[in-house]
C-alpha cells in the first residue's frame, strides 16, 4: 500500500507505541483524544475510535482497532469513525485487525477491555454535555445479558419492562436491587453483581446497600416487599416480548463479493479456498453475523476506504444493524476468517508486513515522531521458571499391566521409552500440602500401557478427593515443571515391561533395550543441576548435535563429546550425569573436530550432524475458554482478558499456553463431568481451535478449584480467598458485593491430605532439600494435625538430618522456608525439658500410654543440663516419630527398612496365643509384611488411621494444655 503522509491524521502520529488503551471521539469529523480518566464513558450521541495496543511475549506490538457508534449517531461521524480507523491501521503499516462496533451489540472482545460493563450516557459532544451535572440521583432501571461479558442497557422504570428469562438492577438513591429472573443461569446472576458492584462504586461512592431478589419469591422477605413496592406492588410478569434485541440474525450461506470501484460484485464459486483472494483486491465475507472486508497487501488507502462503504451500504440495505463489520489485513486474517474457507494454506508469507511496517516508520521518523513501537521489539529473553517449590517428596511407579511397581529412589528418575510411569510429588503451598499426580508414556509406549496409567492415575487422584492437580506428560514434551521435580532425568530406549516385549516380539521389531555393557549415546541438556537430562540416542554420528555435549560408552570405554557450540555449563552437566550412567569409569574427553578413530568406529563412521538447537517453543499468549462438553461434542467460547473472575466454579474452563494447555474444574461441577476432564482437555488439542498447530502430545493438566497451584496461577492475579470460598458464583459475589468488596474466606484449612494408600508423602522438613537421584528410599510420616506439626517441631531438633536423606546439592527453585524459627522456640526449653521427662518412661505393653494426670514444675535450665536437655529433645522426637506408620516393606524380605524383623499377624495380634514379646507395641502394623498388612487392613484402613489419628488428637490436646500451664507458670 502506497503511503502519503498526507493520509496520516496528526492525532494519530505516535499512537499505538506501548501496550494499553487509546481512545478518540470524533468531533467535527477529526478524532480528538479523550482524556485516560474519561475511559469507558461512551455518550449515545458520539462515535469513537478505540485501539487495544498488547505486547506479546516475542516482544512485538499488535493492535486491535474499534470504532464505536452511539444510537443517536449521525451518519456523517459515524462514517468519518470509520474512515480514520482505515487511515490509522495505515500509520500502524497496515496489520491491525478493525471492528464495527454498535450501541447494544458490541463484540465480547470490546467489552471485555472495559470490564466489568459499559453504561452509555445520553447526550454528546453536539449537545454540549449537559447531562453530565445532573443534582438529584434519579432511578434507573438497567437489563443485564452474558453469561461471561455483561451487555447492560437502561430499560423504562416499569413492571412491564421486567420478564423471566433476563436479569435486572434496579438502582435507587439508598439502596441497589438485582432481580433475577427464574429462567436466568447462576453465571448470568453472578456477572450481573460485578455490575452492581461497579454501579455501587461509581454512583454511590461505595455506600449503598445492595439486596438480591429472586422471581417467584413473592412478598417474602423485607427486601423483596422493598422491591414490589417501587412497582406499585406485586403482580404476575408479563411474557417476554421479542424487541429489536432479541431478534437472531437470520443464518444464510457464507457469501464471497469482490469490490469493484466501490461495489460489492458476487464471486462464483463451488468452494471457499484461499486461492479466491488476490492481493491488489478487496473482498467481503458475508457470515451472517459478522460482515469480513478482506484487504489485499497491495491495495491503496482509497481501495480500503471505498471497500468498508461498500460493507456498510450491504448491510443498510438488508437492515442488518447487528452484524459486525470486521476487516482484516492480508497475512494477518482472524482465526473466525481462516475458519470460513475450505482450505486455507498453514504458513502466509508475512514478510511484506514487515517491510510495509518499516516504510511507515522511515517516514514517520523524518517528521520527528518516536517510532520505537512501529517496529518489532527485540524478544525479552528469561529463564523459564518453574513456579513450583523443587524440595517436596516423590514416589514414582513403573506402570506393567494393570500393577504398578514403585520405584527406589536411586531408579526414580531413569525411564525408558518403551514404558509408562506414574508419579506423586507432595510439596509445601501456602497454607498446606499440595500434591501432583501425573503420567509420563514413552515415544514406544504401547496404548494398553497408557490407559492402564490414565486409569490408574485417576483413581490416585480420586482417591484423594480431587485434591492433587494431574498432569499426563508424553516423552519429548516434558514442561519445566517435570524437570525440575526430578532434577537429573535420564531416559534409556527399550522398555522393561511384559507389555513392551510382547508388543516388540509380535511386530518383529528389535529390542533396543539399554544394557549397561552395550554400545549407548546419550545427548545431555538442561539449564544447570537442577534441571538436566540425559536422553538415549541412536549410537550414530548423525545424532550428534553442535549445541550439545554428548555421552558414549561400550563396555568399560566411556567418552564425552562437546559440541563448538556448547558452554562450560553444558559440560559440567555431562560430568554430572556421568556420575548416574558411569560413575566408577574414567572417560575420555572428544572436542568436536577432535576425535579419536574408536569414537568415530563406536559410532559406526562419520557422517553429516546438525548444529541447530532442539529448542523447546517459546511460551506464548495465553488464551481462556469456556468449555461445554456433551455428548462427545466440545464446544469452546474464548474468554478475552481474561481474569480469575471469569472462571466460574460450575464451569469447566482450558487455559491454552500452546506448548501447555490447563484444565480447570470449578467445585460445583458434576462428578461425571470432573472425571472428563482429561478427555477434554484431550478433545481441545484434537481440534486445535485457534489453528495454531497444537500437538496433540502437548502436556494436559487438570486442576481443580481451591487447589490451583502457582504454575497454574501465575497467569491471574490470584486472589486464593476468592478460590476457597462456599456456594455457587452468584452466592459468592453476593457476600463479596455484600463485604465490601472483599471475600470472605470462610473455607476452614483443610487437613494435609493422605497421599495414595492412606498415607501422607510429607517428608521431615529437614528432609526437604534433596537430590533425587541420589537419595535412598525414604520414610513417609503418617498425617498429622497441624497443631500437632507445629508441636512435633518443637520437640524435634531443627538441625539434626535423617541419615537416608543427602545433603543439599541444589539451590531452592521456588521455595518457601518451612523450617521453624529456632529463635521463637528457645524460650520454652527449660518447660519442654520438664514436660519432656514425663515420656521418658515406657508404658507396659497393656497399659495406656496416655497420662491421666501430669504435674509439670518448671525448672531453669542450667549449662551444665544443656546436654542432657538435647539428648531429652532427641528422645522426645524419636517418641514422636514412633506414631508414624513407615514405608511398606519389599515383597519377601524379613526386616524393613529399619531393620525391624517381619512377623505374622497371628503373634503380633493383641490376644495372640504365642505373642511376641520384645517389640514396640506401638507400632505392631510395622512388624508386618506389605502383602500381610494389605491382606488384614485393606478395607479397615480408614477406621485404623482415624483411630491413630484420634489417639494423637487426645495427646496433642493433653500436651499443649500442660506445656501452656507450665509456660504460664513461669
Amino acid at each position: 500500500m502506497a503511503v502519503s503522509m498526507r493520509d496520516l491524521d496528526p492525532a494519530f502520529q505516535g499512537a499505538g507505541q506501548k501496550a494499553g488503551i487509546e481512545i478518540w471521539r470524533i468531533e467535527n469529523f477529526k478524532p480528538v483524544p479523550i482524556p485516560k480518566s474519561s475511559y469507558g464513558k461512551f455518550f449515545t450521541g458520539d462515535s469513537y475510535v478505540i485501539m487495544k495496543t498488547t505486547a506479546s511475549k516475542s516482544g512485538a506490538l499488535r493492535q486491535d482497532i474499534h470504532y464505536w457508534l452511539g444510537k443517536n449517531t449521525s451518519q456523517d461521524e459515524a462514517g468519518a469513525a470509520a474512515i480514520k480507523t482505515v487511515e490509522l491501521d495505515a500509520a500502524l503499516g497496515g496489520r491491525a485487525v478493525q471492528y464495527r462496533e454498535v450501541q447494544g451489540h458490541e463484540t465480547e472482545k470490546f467489552l471485555s477491555y472495559f470490564k466489568p460493563c459499559i453504561i452509555p450516557q445520553e447526550g454528546g459532544v453536539a449537545s454540549g454535555f449537559k447531562h453530565a451535572e445532573e443534582e438529584e440521583h434519579q432511578t434507573r432501571l438497567f437489563i443485564c445479558r452474558g453469561k461471561h461479558v455483561v451487555h447492560v442497557k437502561e430499560v423504562p422504570f416499569a413492571r412491564s419492562s421486567l420478564n423471566h428469562d433476563d436479569i435486572f438492577i434496579l438502582d435507587t438513591k439508598s439502596k441497589i436491587f438485582q432481580f433475577n429472573g427464574s429462567n436466568s443461569s447462576i453465571q448470568e446472576r453472578a456477572k450481573a453483581l460485578e455490575v452492581v458492584q461497579y454501579i455501587k462504586d461509581s454512583y454511590h461512592d461505595g455506600k449503598c446497600e445492595v439486596a438480591a431478589i429472586e422471581d417467584g419469591k413473592m412478598m417474602a422477605d423485607a427486601e423483596t416487599g422493598e422491591f414490589w413496592g417501587l412497582f406499585g406492588g406485586f403482580a404476575p410478569l408479563p411474557r417476554k416480548t421479542a424487541s429489536e434485541e432479541d431478534k437472531i440474525v437470520d443464518t444464510q450461506p457464507t457469501k464471497l463479493y469482490r469490490v469493484e470501484k466501490g461495489q460489492a460484485e458476487p464471486v462464483e464459486s463451488d468452494s471457499l479456498t484461499r486461492e479466491l483472494l488476490e492481493t491488489n483486491k478487496c473482498y467481503l465475507l458475508d457470515c451472517g453475523l459478522e460482515m469480513f472486508v478482506w484487504m489485499g497487501r497491495t491495495t491503496s488507502l482509497d481501495e480500503r476506504k471505498s471497500a468498508s462503504g461498500a460493507a456498510e451500504e450491504l448491510l443498510q440495505g438488508a437492515d442488518r444493524s447487528k452484524s459486525h463489520i470486521i476487516r482484516v489485513i492480508e497475512g494477518f486474517e482472524t482465526v473466525m476468517f481462516r475458519s470460513k474457507f475450505d482450505s486455507w494454506p498453514q504458513t502466509t508469507n508475512v514478510t511484506v508486513s514487515e517491510d510495509g511496517r518499516g516504510k511507515v516508520a522511515a517516514l514517520l521518523k523524518r517528521q520527528g515522531v518516536n517510532v520505537k513501537g512501529l517496529l518489532k521489539a527485540d524478544p525479552v529473553k528469561e529463564e523459564p521458571q518453574p513456579y513450583i517449590d523443587c524440595t517436596g517428596h516423590l514416589q514414582v511407579w513403573r506402570v506393567n499391566g494393570e500393577q504398578k511397581v514403585l520405584l527406589s529412589a536411586a531408579d526414580q528418575s531413569k525411564f525408558y521409552g518403551g514404558d509408562c510411569y506414574i508419579f506423586q510429588y507432595s510439596y509445601p503451598g501456602e497454607d498446606k500440602e499440595e500434591f501432583l499426580i501425573g503420567t509420563w508414556f514413552g515415544k514406544q509406549s504401547v496404548e494398553e500401557e497408557r490407559a492402564s496409567a490414565i486409569s490408574m492415575a485417576s483413581k490416585m487422584v480420586e482417591s484423594m478427593k480431587f485434591l492433587p492437580a494431574q498432569a499426563c506428560i508424553y516423552e519429548g514434551n516434558e514442561t519445566i515443571q517435570f524437570f525440575s521435580i526430578f532434577q537429573s532425568f535420564i531416559v534409556f530406549k527399550g522398555g522393561l515391561t511384559d507389555r513392551y516385549k510382547n508388543f516388540i516380539a509380535e511386530k518383529e521389531i528389535p529390542d533396543e533395550t539399554y544394557q549397561e555393557d552395550g554400545v549407548a549415546l546419550f545427548r545431555v541438556q538442561g539449564s544447570g543441576p537442577e534441571n538436566m537430562q540425559a536422553i538415549q540416542v541412536d549410537p550414530v554420528a548423525s545424532s550428534l548435535n553442535s549445541s550439545y555435549c554428548y555421552i558414549l560408552h561400550s563396555g568399560s570405554s566411556v567418552f564425552t563429546w562437546s559440541g563448538n557450540l556448547t558452554t562450560s555449563e553444558d559440560q559440567e552437566l555431562v560430568e554430572r550425569q556421568l556420575d548416574l550412567i558411569k560413575p566408577n569409569l574414567q572417560c575420555k574427553p572428544q572436542k568436536e573436530g577432535a576425535e579419536s578413530e574408536q569414537f568415530w568406529d563406536l559410532l559406526g563412521g562419520k557422517s553429516e550432524y546438525s548444529s541447530q538447537k532442539i529448542g523447546k517453543e517459546a511460551e506464548s499468549d495465553p488464551h481462556l475458554f469456556s468449555c461445554t462438553f456433551s455428548k462427545g461434542n466440545l464446544k469452546v467460547t474464548e474468554i478475552y482478558n481474561f481474569t480469575q473472575d471469569d472462571l466460574m466454579t460450575e464451569d469447566i474452563f482450558i487455559l491454552d499456553c500452546h506448548s501447555e494447555i490447563f484444565v480447570w474444574v470449578g467445585q460445583q461441577v458434576d462428578s461425571k463431568n470432573k472425571m472428563l476432564a482429561l478427555t477434554i482437555g484431550e478433545k481441545f488439542l484434537e481440534h486445535d481451535f485457534l489453528l495454531e498447530k497444537l500437538s496433540r502430545e502437548a502436556p494436559i493438566y487438570i486442576i481443580m478449584e481451591g487447589n490451583e497451584p502457582p504454575f497454574f496461577t501465575r497467569f491471574f492475579t490470584w486472589d486464593s480467598a476468592k478460590s476457597t470460598m462456599h456456594g455457587n458464583s452468584f452466592q459468592r459475589k453476593l457476600a463479596i458485593v455484600k463485604n465490601g468488596g472483599t471475600p470472605i474466606k470462610d473455607k476452614p484449612k483443610r487437613r494435609t491430605p493422605g497421599s495414595y494408600g492412606g498415607r501422607s508423602s510429607v517428608p521431615d522438613k529437614s528432609q526437604r532439600s534433596r537430590s533425587m537421584s541420589f537419595s535412598p528410599d525414604r520414610v513417609r510420616v503418617r498425617g498429622r494435625s497441624p497443631a500437632f506439626n507445629a508441636l512435633a517441631a518443637t520437640f524435634e531438633n531443627p538441625n539434626a538430618r535423617n541419615l537416608s536423606t543427602p545433603p543439599p546439592m541444589v539451590r531452592k527453585l521456588y521455595p518457601k522456608s518451612v523450617t521453624p524459627d529456632p529463635t521463637n522456640l528457645a524460650p520454652k526449653s527449660a518447660a519442654i525439658a520438664a514436660l519432656t521427662a514425663s515420656f521418658e518412661k515406657s508404658p507396659p505393653a497393656r497399659e495406656l500410654i496416655i497420662p491421666k494426670s501430669l504435674k509439670v514444675s518448671p525448672a531453669p535450665v542450667s549449662p551444665s543440663s544443656k546436654q542432657e536437655l538435647n539428648s531429652k529433645e532427641n528422645s522426645m522426637s524419636n517418641r514422636i516419630e514412633s506414631l508414624t506408620i513407615e514405608e511398606d516393606v519389599k515383597e519377601g524380605e524379613t526386616e524393613d527398612e529399619e531393620g525391624l524383623p517381619i512377623y505374622p499377624y497371628e503373634r503380633l495380634k493383641v490376644l495372640s496365643t504365642d505373642p511376641v514379646t520384645e517389640i514396640d507395641v506401638t507400632k505392631r502394623e510395622t512388624y508386618l509384611s506389605s502383602e500381610e498388612f494389605r491382606e488384614k487392613f485393606g478395607m479397615a484402613k480408614d477406621a485404623f488411621y482415624n483411630s491413630l489419628q484420634l489417639t494423637l488428637q487426645v495427646e496433642e490436646s493433653l500436651l499443649v494444655n500442660l506445656l501452656g500451664n507450665t509456660i504460664s507458670q513461669d
